[in-house]
């Protein structure tokens, strides 16, 4: 090798191409950086040519067919990979080659190659990519130096299982490309690593939390009024998906393609977005206090009357048959007062005034024409005027107090139904929503 230079392509005639024979296998995917869309892969690469100068008669050296010297003392190939991302520029491992008799050269080399590759998120976590690995000669031209694919695709008989992804096979094309600076053309070897994601690490850690934590949107319409406790919990639940929507948003690139998981979490939080603005609106209802106008009528055959049938909304004493506000009206007080006092218990002492088992000169009564007792039939002897407009009064004041406790009742019954409403068109918004989701998976 005194005369030998390895500066020159090792061709007898400078006209003639020399070939190369190009085979990768894939051993193992180091990482995907999905943000930065960088692949990292650990090869072993195969070049193998024919040295028309390294050649020598096998019967002259006892019959030596094959040596092993260093790769620095031969010509090499100078293939490059096109698309490479990393910011060392420097070439494969000096391994040594393996030089036949006949001028053959291998080449083994590993390599450990970031690529640069257009990562599609829309379908995350179930999402599959394609990953391009182009090889080609970096100043040979197609004339100069010819590739040539050993396999019709990559060699994974090797290949190490990666956690997080699947690959299903490594096709290689060949072509030929003329670019605009030279008129001669420039062929290359193209890969394509064939990636699907396991998404088992995702459903259990973004996608269930998700789907659990959007079941208790719903459940803020059943939480008591008085409680004090809804609006919280709808807050509780938007910053909780909140927090996973920036651990999603911060491993994936920014784009204009929304993936599939981020579209679930923004309706997600849309959805106990609405939902908690309903809450406010109907505790706005239950707590309107007796200021507030009577119950329409629309709303008493509507809500009261069906919609607290169909979603089974009854007060506490209130049967399933009975309508809402209806109920047998009790005597008056001082009736019943008054009959307690003449029903004597057994083994009661006589009175310590004979006139106390008279009958009373008359009787107190609630009704609108308690005036009417006073005159009329003679009058009734005793009776007070200043003393039936003060029973009047007080009959009066407990007559609003009951219409307006009925009012109260009305609307926070109609606030009890609004909530069942809600919940089950929320439910069902839950439920309809993860399976669109989950169906629009390929």
């Amino acid at each position: 090798m005194e005369n030998y230079s390895t500066a020159l392509r090792p061709v007898d005639d400078t006209d003639k191409t020399l070939n190369v024979t190009l085979q990768v296998t894939l051993s193992q995917i180091k990482d995907m950086d999905e943000r930065n869309q960088v692949l990292i892969a650990y090869l072993w690469i195969r070049q193998t040519w024919h040295d028309a100068y390294l050649k020598w008669n096998k019967d002259e050296y006892d019959g030596l067919e094959v040596i092993r010297i260093p790769s620095s003392l031969v010509w090499r190939p100078d293939l490059v990979l096109y698309n490479k991302a990393d910011d060392d520029f420097s070439g494969p491992v000096d391994t040594n080659v393996v030089l036949r008799y006949n001028g053959e050269i291998t080449w083994d080399a590993p390599a450990i190659t970031k690529s640069s590759c257009v990562v599609d998120v829309s379908y995350f976590p179930f999402d599959s990519q394609q990953c391009n690995l182009t090889f080609g000669s970096w100043t040979y031209n197609g004339n100069q130096v010819d590739i040539a694919m050993g396999m019709d695709s990559g060699d994974l008989s090797d290949f190490v299982e990666n956690v997080e992804w699947e690959c299903h096979g490594m096709p290689a094309t060949k072509n030929v490309i003329m670019y605009g600076c030279c008129s001669d053309p420039y062929p290359d070897i193209t890969y394509t690593v064939l990636l699907q994601r396991r998404s088992s690490f995702y459903i259990f850690n973004l996608l269930l939390p998700c789907f659990l934590i959007s079941f208790l949107a719903p459940l803020g319409f059943y939480l008591p009024a008085d409680s004090g406790e809804k609006v919280s919990l709808g807050v509780t639940v938007l910053l909780a998906l909140t927090v996973f929507q920036m651990m999603v948003a911060e491993s994936m690139p920014p784009s204009e393609s929304v993936p599939l998981i981020g579209k679930y979490y923004v309706a997600t939080m849309t959805m106990i977005t609405a939902s908690t603005s309903l809450t406010i609106f109907i505790m706005n209802i239950h707590f309107c206090g007796a200021e507030a106008k009577p119950v329409p009528y629309w709303a008493k055959v509507l809500i009261i009357d069906y919609m607290s049938k169909i979603f089974f909304v009854y007060e506490v004493g209130e049967s399933c048959a009975s309508p809402f506000g209806k109920s047998e009206e009790s005597e008056p007080f001082i009736r019943t007062h008054n009959k307690n006092l003449k029903e004597k218990p057994k083994g009661a002492p006589p009175p310590c005034c004979p006139d106390d088992e008279k009958p009373a000169a008359f009787h107190l009564t609630f009704n609108p024409c308690v005036y009417c007792s006073c005159r009329g039939n003679g009058g009734i002897l005793g009776c007070d005027p200043k003393l039936v407009w003060n029973v009047e009064y007080i009959a009066n004041c407990f007559r609003e107090q009951k219409a307006t406790c009925l009012k109260v009742a009305e609307w926070k019954k109609i606030a009890k139904v609004m909530d069942r409403f809600f919940m089950w068109i929320f439910f069902i918004m839950v439920f309809l929503m993860s399976i669109l989701i989950i169906g629009n998976a390929p």
